[in-house]
């Protein structure tokens, strides 16, 4: 599995404000090169709080690489990825539609009358168990759960299902725990023109942190878009 992952951010690393509302600090050339990157994926992953501030559908925005992926045997859109350690994805969720398949991962917690109105509701349901450390994106880290999904055992489980390339599109806790279970392979920021500032604002890989062992990334290329900046990295070899 070769995972890529892509985010946004201000000069002072914020993903968004404190409140964590949708804020748009990219434009139209950047939109394009994240378009690229989706159409190169076979999933977008995504943590279920990002499903629960944006609502967002994670689909190709260009029809002609929809059309060129159908015309190499493969799906128009990626697949679609939540990590959702409880199942609280919304059963009327955009992600949920019939453009294209969508997997959560979801632990052991998740109830299994919620699981079925899930799969009702469009989405195939991954049990792939819990980790302590972190795993799905969640915007109040609720504590009475048995620990979040568990995404190198997702991981597993998405390339037993045919997904070799996948692409993270955030936030920040699910970034976090990709790099703490050694899962990344590529990093792309786009780094806009602006400040948000806030103690309590998302970053680009939020969690408890590293203290002792850190990821380190080799810079491989830089692209001036819009009024940014888009830092191209692969992760350091040991």
């Amino acid at each position: 599995m070769h995972v890529v992952v892509n985010a946004a951010q201000s000069v002072d690393g914020k993903l968004a404000t404190r409140r964590r509302e949708q804020l748009r600090i990219s434009g139209a050339e950047d939109f394009d090169r994240v378009d690229r990157v989706r159409a190169a994926a076979d999933a977008v992953l995504v943590g279920v709080g990002t499903v629960l501030a944006d609502d967002p559908h994670l689909t190709l925005d260009e029809e002609d690489r929809r059309v060129e992926r159908l015309r190499n045997g493969r799906p128009g859109n990626p697949a679609r990825v939540v990590a959702d350690s409880t199942g609280r994805t919304p059963t009327d969720a955009r992600i949920l539609d019939d453009a294209a398949t969508t997997y959560l991962l979801v632990s052991p917690a998740t109830p299994v009358e919620r699981r079925e109105a899930l799969e009702e509701a469009g989405a195939e349901i991954l049990v792939v168990g819990a980790d302590e450390s972190g795993g799905d994106e969640s915007e109040d880290h609720e504590s009475g759960d048995d620990g979040h999904v568990d995404l190198a055992s997702g991981i597993n489980a998405l390339a037993a299902r045919g997904v070799g390339r996948l692409m993270v599109e955030g936030g920040g806790e699910v970034i976090a725990s990709c790099f703490a279970a050694g899962l990344v392979d590529e990093l792309h920021v786009y780094v806009g023109s602006l400040v948000i500032g806030g103690r309590d604002a998302p970053t680009l890989a939020d969690g408890e942190g590293f203290t002792e062992s850190f990821p380190r990334l080799d810079l491989v290329g830089t692209e001036r878009l819009d009024d940014g900046i888009v830092l191209s990295y692969e992760v350091a070899g040991d």
